[in-house]
């Protein structure tokens, strides 16, 4: 066994536990989640303009780029080049569900990505 073959295993390990857990995420916690830490500048709901002009409809955010892409940085916090915005960081089972909300209220639009 090389001396890397132990850690990717574990990560694969992982990313499969990961992968199960997202299944399994809750939207109504994702729900409170979202509507406790972003409510007060983002339209979390399905219906409504975000408070802060600036601040994307979560009902938007798959047009601009695929929702699983937020778990990376729900997990190692949030930053934009806004300097309103507070820096969260979620634990994992937090992540599962509010990417589970966030899928649950999504317009029908998507954007095409382009690789």
């Amino acid at each position: 066994m090389t001396r890397h073959a132990l850690p990717v295993g574990l990560f694969g390990l992982a990313l499969m536990m990961a992968g199960a857990a997202h299944a399994q995420g809750s939207a109504g916690r994702g729900g409170a989640l979202v509507e406790r830490n972003c409510a007060m500048c983002h339209s979390v709901g399905v219906r409504g303009q975000s408070p802060s002009a600036d601040a994307p409809r979560f009902r938007d955010l798959s047009k601009r780029y695929p929702i699983e892409m937020l778990e990376e940085a729900l997990a190692e916090g949030i930053l934009t080049r806004h300097p309103a915005m507070p820096q969260f960081r979620f634990t994992v089972p937090e992540i599962n569900d509010i990417i589970a909300y966030l899928n649950s209220i999504q317009s029908n639009q998507k954007a095409s990505f382009k690789r």
